[in-house]
């Protein structure tokens, strides 16, 4: 950690303890623990939620369920998370950790791809947090904006969204994440029912709200 980093973390709040607790279990038993979105885009997601006070909120990537933890932790009693993860070995890890949290009731944690389990839940969602397949970020928007999935209002946060800087270098024809994550940016920037920024934290976050 550099020193400026360093200064944002002590100068935002502080983590919660079984927030840590899944950070180090994370990088202790799962690959490509980097993948987590860690303390400061946790508080941000936190906090976003206490401002826009979504009933109902869809997580697309689950991982080891710290995004999950943090956005329940600022969810209103009786307010929901529905979060769809593909890989089933991580189940049981998120799991442990929702069951372990004062929040976790909050989340239902789902198996399986969100282009299948999501149009079946039955209801809007009021945000959705992307941060799965970067190969299906175009789809999984299609999926919201074209199946009645969000309203007028709803916020979109889309995760990874710079992917380390590649969307602007060079693409290799075989890069199929790449080319989707620019493919996504586009169709956002180019749709006139939503209005867009995207923020430079960590790999970046697409924050789209629909108009």
């Amino acid at each position: 950690m550099d020193l400026l980093e360093k200064y944002i973390h002590d100068n935002s709040s502080a983590e919660d303890a079984l927030l840590h607790e899944l950070d180090r279990q994370t990088h202790l038993q799962v690959l490509n623990p980097r993948m987590i979105s860690g303390h400061i885009q946790g508080k941000l997601l936190e906090l976003l939620v206490k401002m826009f006070r979504p009933q109902h909120i869809l997580e697309i990537g689950t991982f080891t369920g710290y995004s999950a933890l943090c956005m329940a932790a600022g969810l209103d009693d009786g307010a929901t998370i529905d979060t769809c993860e593909v890989d089933d070995e991580l189940q049981p890890l998120a799991q442990s950790f929702f069951d372990r949290s004062p929040h976790g009731h909050k989340i239902r944690l789902h198996v399986g791809s969100a282009l299948e389990i999501a149009p079946k839940l039955g209801y809007q969602f009021d945000m959705v947090f992307i941060d799965g397949d970067k190969r299906e970020y175009p789809a999984y928007y299609n999926m919201l904006m074209d199946q009645g999935l969000v309203h007028r209002g709803s916020i979109l946060l889309a995760d990874n969204i710079l992917w380390y800087g590649k969307v602007v270098q060079p693409v290799a024809h075989n890069d199929h994440h790449t080319q989707a994550l620019i493919e996504f940016n586009r169709m956002v920037t180019e749709d006139d029912r939503v209005e867009s920024v995207i923020l430079p934290l960590r790999d970046g976050i697409n924050i789209i709200r629909v108009k």
